[in-house]
């Protein structure tokens, strides 16, 4: 990676609002040589290479960290997260990487969509700091995990929260069947209307979420639980036809790189964090920004995959055999020329 000094930085930041406006995000360079997925990682980022990412916290950490300067090619940021959005992104040709939980880009595969992972993240004890919480609808009688039986509970099939309700079930001794789930996709606050309508009696919420939740309902009735279960693993993914562009492939591997400095970054300026994101991005009172931090706890990056894979192999075999689905060799998924370990030593051999 080139020095921050050795040139000017160049960079676009292309925050786009919604989906309909993602075409005006496709960048005009051309494409790069062609790249099997077997081949070694290309050294070099040319200078007109643009990489379009939806990762609204990492742009966030990257900006107020100054580890944007880091990176020696255009970033196009598109204020898109979440596996529906993403993968539609993707399949719009208007995004190269997107950051999202474990289940989508086990959706993408299914549905048609050929992508690699190329980063991870997990949490340090993470049934100490669950990513979601069980949002309570006001009206249900539910106290513990022991009350599911025979709830409604909101569910959303290619997404990680999807994957959660049949982790919950089955860490409970419950089958889908016991239940009554409801599909819906969760996006803003579709899970949250839900339950304080009674829609639902359960519903998986984000921690930020929740906690909004309890402010408006907790005095109607409204409570969370937690889920009991590991919810944390986080992943960088693309689909593969950027990886088979040398170009796109060489400046992801950069991201990767500095992706993983933001992840160490938000761990040691928590504070700073909480007031860029969840303050300032996205217009949480800094009582509950100082909430949500301390709730998801420190973050680390696995310099190994092998029992990153062995779990998601796990969750991969559960979901498909409730949603009728292939079963999937999840390691395939993996690009593992962008494992820590690999990267490093492909670094200490040049």
């Amino acid at each position: 990676m080139k020095s921050p000094t050795a040139r000017p930085r160049r960079r676009a930041l292309a925050a786009v609002a919604g989906l309909a406006l993602l075409p005006l995000a496709a960048c005009s360079e051309e494409a790069g040589p062609h790249l099997e997925l077997t081949a070694a990682l290309p050294e070099d980022v040319p200078d007109d290479v643009v990489l379009r990412v939806g990762d609204p916290t990492t742009q966030v950490a990257l900006e107020e960290s100054g580890l944007i300067d880091e990176l020696d090619f255009e970033v196009e940021w598109a204020n898109v997260s979440g596996g529906p959005r993403t993968l539609e992104a993707f399949r719009a040709d208007a995004l190269d990487i997107g950051a999202v939980a474990d289940i989508p880009p086990l959706f993408a595969h299914w549905t048609g969509t050929d992508v690699r992972i190329v980063s991870a993240r997990t949490t340090v004890d993470p049934l100490e700091h669950p990513t979601y919480e069980l949002g309570i609808s006001p009206d249900a009688d539910v106290t513990s995990l022991d009350d599911l039986a025979g709830t409604r509970i909101a569910y959303s099939p290619g997404q990680a929260q999807g994957a959660l309700v049949l982790r919950v079930l089955e860490n409970a001794g419950l089958s889908p069947d016991d239940v009554e789930l409801v599909e819906m996709t969760s996006v803003d606050d579709t899970f949250s209307n839900a339950l304080a309508s009674g829609q639902v009696d359960v519903a998986p919420l984000g921690v930020a979420q929740s906690r909004t939740y309890l402010a408006k309902y907790e005095p109607d009735g409204a409570r969370t639980i937690p889920p009991g279960v590991r919810d944390d693993f986080w992943h960088l993914y693309t689909p593969v036809e950027v990886l088979e562009d040398a170009h796109k492939a060489a400046a992801i591997a950069q991201y990767v790189e500095v992706w993983q400095q933001a992840v160490a970054w938000v761990n040691d300026h928590p504070e700073e964090f909480a007031q860029a994101y969840y303050v300032d991005h996205e217009g949480l009172t800094a009582e509950d920004a100082a909430y949500v931090v301390d709730a998801l706890g420190t973050f680390e990056v696995p310099q190994e995959w092998a029992t990153l894979v062995t779990e998601h192999q796990a969750t991969a075999d559960l979901v498909a055999e409730a949603q009728g689905r292939d079963q999937i060799d999840v390691d395939g998924l993996y690009d593992h020329r962008y494992e820590p370990a690999t990267l490093a030593s492909d670094e200490a051999a040049r």
